[in-house]
């Protein structure tokens, strides 16, 4: 195993923490410095604190060379499980910034969606990194013969359902497109 993998493997580990007693923990999402990711979950693990950091085989190419190489999923994030009295011990680490929070307290996130990250990159689905999209916001279409026109989202489902207008003449059409298709404006 390569050092990432064994960071995947340490980090994706869902043991409870052994030195936080029975208290119910959760999943929170703690905001770390570009590109410190991997470092602060090397340095929670050191400390016993439940980490999970998720990370995504991509190939890079130079001039001169091919290399595959490991990368976060989530830039800025390293996600932690314990019990909010805790959460010193990970805001001490270097590099870690705050948590993810809503009116000033950390917010928990749902178990279920960790876990099933969690047991999905384990048992070895791709992920890469996607633009996060919203029904009802202003998207691009990146690739195909509508490249470059602009729309709003209005259904996700297996392909994404864009609204895109002609504001001259007042009409629209509504087109599907596949995810990978769009991005953002």
């Amino acid at each position: 195993m390569t050092e990432s993998s064994d960071l995947v493997a340490a980090a994706g580990s869902l043991q409870p923490d052994p030195h936080s007693g029975t208290a119910p923990q959760f999943w929170y999402a703690a905001h770390v410095c570009s590109r410190h990711e991997k470092q602060v979950a090397r340095q929670l693990e050191e400390r016993h604190v439940s980490c999970f950091l998720p990370l995504y085989r991509s190939v890079r190419r130079w001039k001169d060379r091919r290399k595959e190489l490991d990368l976060v999923l989530f830039p800025g994030y390293v996600f932690v499980h314990l019990d909010l009295k805790d959460r010193l011990r990970v805001l001490q680490v270097p590099s870690v910034v705050r948590f993810v929070s809503f009116n000033g307290s950390p917010a928990p996130l749902p178990d279920a969606e960790i876990e099933a990250l969690v047991s999905g990159l384990a048992k070895g689905v791709r992920a890469e990194p996607h633009p996060y999209l919203k029904v009802g916001h202003r998207v691009r279409v990146k690739y195909g013969p509508l490249a470059g026109m602009q729309g709003i989202l209005v259904r996700r489902k297996d392909k994404f359902r864009v609204v895109l207008s002609i504001d001259l003449i007042m009409r629209s059409v509504a087109v599907e497109v596949d995810e990978a298709d769009v991005d953002p404006c």
